[in-house]
């Protein structure tokens, strides 16, 4: 990836944030930063096609609800209240 050099403000308090990551993960502050960048970047990308755009081939089970998250967030958190993290999956 070629890098371009761009200024940038910031809040006194996010720097120093970035400070103390970078110091306890051993990186440069300025890879917190542009992972920080690249990360907001993919997640307000607007794609100009579907992801999926035959149902038929692709069942995605429809929506999902709020109670079908709040299910899956217990079964996770029954899970790992049992030690069981990773080794089931509530459907």
């Amino acid at each position: 990836m070629g890098l371009k050099r761009t200024n940038v403000y910031a809040d006194e308090a996010d720097l120093a944030l970035i400070k103390e990551a970078a110091a306890r993960m051993g990186v440069a502050e300025a890879e917190i930063i542009r992972e920080g960048i690249h990360r907001m970047a993919l997640a307000t990308r607007v794609w100009d096609e579907p992801f999926v755009s035959d149902e038929e081939t692709f069942d995605l089970g429809g929506p999902i609800t709020r109670d079908d998250i709040r299910a899956a967030a217990r079964a996770d958190a029954d899970a790992d209240a049992a030690g069981h993290r990773g080794t089931e999956r509530a459907e």
